[in-house]
Formats: structure tokens, sequence, C-alpha cells
């Protein structure tokens, strides 16, 4: 029973470190890079508005909570989107069958951590330069 659970988690962490010869290897780097671009735009643009840091702004204040969640899709929800359809076709290629749920894991590994920790480290970076 413990194995089923631990099972898309095993395949999850051995699709990630197969390394760099895998089939589509390239969007380890690209989906975060991609990432990471936007996140400096939206943190750029946090830190000349002097908004709070985006992990905390979602954390401790609901109220603004939906509309900087609204604002993060619209920023990385291609590169998302993209993640998914990319491991759709790895999968397809090495195992020949489709688990979602590993695609989303790493879609969210892929596109939305980068994103958060990018955002969060460019508004903190500007802020500490431009002397806020």
């Amino acid at each position: 029973m413990s194995n089923e659970l631990l099972d898309p988690f095993v395949r999850v962490w051995a699709d990630i470190t197969s390394g760099r010869h895998a089939p589509l290897a390239f969007r380890f780097i690209l989906q975060p890079g991609v990432a990471a671009f936007f996140a400096f735009r939206a943190g750029l643009a946090d830190a000349r508005a002097r908004r709070p840091f985006f992990l905390r702004a979602l954390i401790n204040d609901p109220a603004h909570r939906q509309v900087r969640i609204r604002e993060a899709w619209k920023h990385i929800g291609k590169v998302f989107v993209v993640a998914m359809v990319m491991d759709a076709v790895y999968q397809y290629i090495q195992v020949r069958w489709f688990y979602p749920f590993e695609a989303l894991v790493v879609a969210v590994i892929l596109a939305v951590l980068p994103y958060v920790v990018f955002r969060g480290l460019t508004n903190r970076a500007l802020r500490a330069r431009w002397g806020s």
C-alpha cells in the first residue's frame, strides 16, 4: 500500500534526475529560465510600486491574495501549460503512458517554483539597491 502512494513521487524524482541525456532535457533549463524572466519583470514592477514581497503577500494579505494569484497566473500560465505538455510528451516517449500527477508536479517545480523565488529575490534586491 505505501509503495503505491510513493510511486508517483519516485517517478517524478527519477524523471527530474534522469540527466541531461534524457529526451527533452532542455526543458529543465528553458522553463525555469522563462519563468525567471517573467518573475524578474514582475519583481521589478513590485519594487517600483513598493509592494510587499510576493510570497509574503500571498500568505499574509488575504484581501489581495486573489489579485496577486491572478496576476501571477497571467505571467506564468503559458509556461506552466507548456511544462505540462512537454512532460506529457516526455512521458509518452519514455514510458508510453501519461501520468497527470507527475506532469503537474514537474510543471510546478519547473515553472511555478522558479517564478515565486525569482520574483521575491528581484523585489528584495532592487529595493535594497534603491534604498527602501
